[in-house]
């Protein structure tokens, strides 16, 4: 019954007996089979999860030592740990909202410490999250309380999405774990994976019905999944960007010959090898294996700009094969190039990608790669980041009987030692990135799993490791590549890379060196990169022309990014 009532409040009498009601803003859901544990500075309380809001939970157990209780400091955050059975769902800290110990079981309602958190290293560069339309859907089985649950997906990219809740009814706990999710677009294209809810943030006026906007990363997904995604979100961006989509091999000739890709020099190579080239391309650019990929611009069913990556060490991507027809200007060719960075940039923190560096090589006097690649590795100025290395590129034709082995030199395998050594040489010279892009460290050298990759999906790839010693002092070391021919148009995937340690190296233990090597091709020419260039030169070694080896360390991505975009933009303004 109302007595009285002002701006300050309202005075009620009230029956003897009454039942209180909470209208909960947020719906408590209750878990199902949900182990926990709880922990603070060293007491552990295993526990079951009760109920849950994105906000607080609820758990309950038995301690097993009750005066442990006594030591829970309720102003200070706990951390709790959720499973179901051996799998980890949420792992958080929690402040404590209420205890209630009942002998020796005991109740916590808790409250989440934070709502927004970071899952990978900050970047400032970020790839554009897309409204697809129609938008896709994601399900799932909510892991704490196992119902289906279909949500519409706001924006999408290839790192993360977000989804839209009512807050009433919202269940997506910030720091929880979603297996199995499945991203259902139209016409039945679904794309499995593993995500987190990384944010929530709560939109919407007081007394009207508010939205919970959750931020989920993508942890996991497999690779040819992961390609699809990222296909569909470079076709929104631009209709003509693609990426590893089927390629007509006669168009794709074509283009590398009017682009000049085909010289004639490399023409004679190209048509002694030319069933085995176009069966080698033909897995490449229609099976799209994991360990390529290729980025065209096309319009009107002509390929006007093409960019192509493979996995070549293993966590090194070469990026090669970079053309554009002169027809379409600057835009084709800037277009690839711009893809291929969002790409990395996307897959720089997925373990499944194996990209940790990016390398290429570049004529010095090739206008367009030296203003991108060099004009960075000069601008940035940090050889342990992004690194310029030059090379002296021969093709080696072993002439004449062999002559016989001087002592006391030795060709032999490489071992340990001569990497460590090899590795200090480098450091000196250069201080660049090569020896760890190119797995040349004791542990990693001569790895089989990238070798092993190639060979299931029907590659060929070798690699072999020499050490040219005198009396057991390392004088030169070399690194020979074997791939399937034509696998790198320039033939740098499948040449022998040599790095003279000492300068008084006589030259012709080197090309002495060369013809031992050059037992493991075939065909007229072995292709030869030597380091330091001015060895070279010092030496009188004949050499064709040079070559510069660009090197990129993913976790400096940000920079480079930037830069591009900057050089991109005054391009477009140019045009």
């Amino acid at each position: 019954e109302l007595l009285s009532m002002d701006d300050a409040g309202l005075f009620l009498l009230l029956p003897t007996a009454c039942r209180e009601f909470q209208a909960r803003r947020i719906r408590r859901h209750p878990a199902n089979d949900i182990s926990g544990q709880l922990l603070q500075h060293g007491v552990l309380f295993n526990c079951d999860l009760v109920d849950f809001t994105p906000v607080t939970l609820r758990i309950t157990g038995t301690w097993e030592r009750p005066e442990a209780l006594n030591w829970i400091n309720t102003d200070e955050p706990v951390h709790l740990r959720l499973s179901r059975g051996e799998q980890l769902i949420f792992s958080g800290t929690f402040d404590i909202l209420s205890l209630h110990p009942d002998g020796r079981r005991c109740s916590f309602v808790l409250q989440q410490h934070q709502d927004n958190f970071h899952r990978f290293r900050p970047k400032a560069y970020r790839n554009e999250r897309k409204e697809l339309v129609p938008s896709p859907n994601i399900v799932f089985d909510h892991p704490l309380i196992g119902k289906r649950v279909n949500l519409k997906m706001g924006d999408l990219s290839g790192t993360g999405f977000s989804v839209e809740e009512n807050e009433g009814e919202s269940l997506l706990l910030p720091g929880m774990m979603i297996p199995g999710v499945k991203i259902s677009f139209a016409q039945g294209l679904t794309l499995d994976c593993l995500a987190q809810v990384l944010s929530r943030n709560v939109t919407g006026e007081k007394g009207e019905e508010r939205t919970a906007r959750c931020g989920c990363a993508i942890l996991e997904m497999e690779i040819r999944d992961h390609v699809k995604l990222l296909s569909i979100l470079h076709q929104a961006a631009d209709c003509n960007a693609y990426v590893s989509t089927e390629v007509d091999l006669d168009d794709l000739w074509d283009f590398f010959f009017q682009t000049g890709f085909i010289y004639p020099g490399k023409y004679a190579y190209f048509q002694a090898n030319k069933k085995r080239i176009k069966e080698t391309y033909a897995r490449l650019y229609n099976e799209n294996p994991h360990i390529a990929r290729h980025f065209i611009y096309l319009n009107r069913g002509t390929i006007l700009g093409h960019l192509a990556m493979v996995r070549f060490y293993q966590n090194s991507w070469l990026i090669h094969h970079h053309a554009a027809r002169k027809s379409a200007s600057v835009k084709a060719g800037l277009a690839v190039l711009e893809q291929v960075g969002q790409y990395l940039n996307e897959l720089e923190s997925f373990p499944f990608a194996h990209l940790r560096y990016v390398f290429c090589y570049y004529r010095p006097d090739n206008k367009f790669p030296a203003r991108v690649f060099g004009g960075f590795a000069s601008q940035h100025a940090d050889q342990k980041s992004c690194s310029l290395d030059l090379f002296a590129y021969s093709h080696y034709r072993p002439e004449g009987e062999e002559p016989p082995w001087p002592e006391p030199w030795a060709l032999s395998p490489s071992s340990d030692f001569d990497l460590t050594e090899l590795g200090r040489f480098y450091r000196h010279v250069s201080g660049g990135l090569m020896i760890d892009a190119f797995d040349l460290y004791p542990g990693a050298a001569g790895s089989s799993e990238v070798n092993d990759d190639y060979r299931d999906l029907g590659f060929h790839k070798e690699i072999y490791l020499y050490s040219l010693r005198r009396g057991g002092a390392l004088k030169a070391f070399f690194l020979v590549n074997r791939t399937d021919a034509g696998f790198n148009m320039a033939e740098l995937t499948n040449c022998v890379t040599v790095i003279v340690i000492d300068e008084e190296t006589p030259p012709e233990l080197v090309v002495l060196s060369l013809r031992q090597v050059s037992r493991h091709y075939q065909g007229d020419g072995m292709p030869v990169l030597t380091f330091p260039h001015a060895y070279v030169e010092e030496k009188g070694l004949p050499h064709e022309k040079s070559y510069l080896l660009w090197t990129l360390d993913m976790h400096h991505s940000d920079h480079f990014l930037q830069y591009c975009d900057g050089l991109f933009k005054g391009h477009a303004k140019g045009r």
